[in-house]
């Protein structure tokens, strides 16, 4: 997927281009899992839409529920839509920042190469 360590440098033009496509892997995860979390918190605890979205959007940016879940199910899904979130931003910002860590850590051991 990246180019190896004797391979150059990518071009400015390449490296923009595999940041956006880490870019619209990072949004389609983010939409896919407001999306589960919507559905779930309409379906299973029977809240708006508008409030499902609002739920699932706080406990996915770590903020927190909004309305008080009262089905079992309900709690059952809250808790591990929860916990999926916590994983799932921690993901995310790997997507998001391996290109440019690996961009960073091949430069330095061009540098280093060209060193020696």
């Amino acid at each position: 997927m990246y180019e190896q360590r004797r391979d150059r440098l990518l071009s400015r033009a390449a490296f923009l281009l595999r940041l956006s496509r880490h870019a619209a892997v990072a949004f389609a995860l983010v939409a896919g899992s407001l999306a589960v979390g919507i559905l779930g918190y309409h379906f299973l605890e029977g809240l708006a839409w508008i409030d499902a979205l609002l739920n699932a959007s706080m406990i996915l940016g770590g903020m927190g529920p909004i309305n008080e879940v009262h089905t079992v199910a309900g709690k059952i899904f809250a808790s591990v839509y929860a916990l999926y979130s916590g994983l799932i931003v921690l993901v995310i910002a790997g997507v998001l920042f391996a290109p440019i860590f690996h961009r960073f850590l091949h430069r330095f051991h061009l540098e280093d190469d060209d060193a020696s």
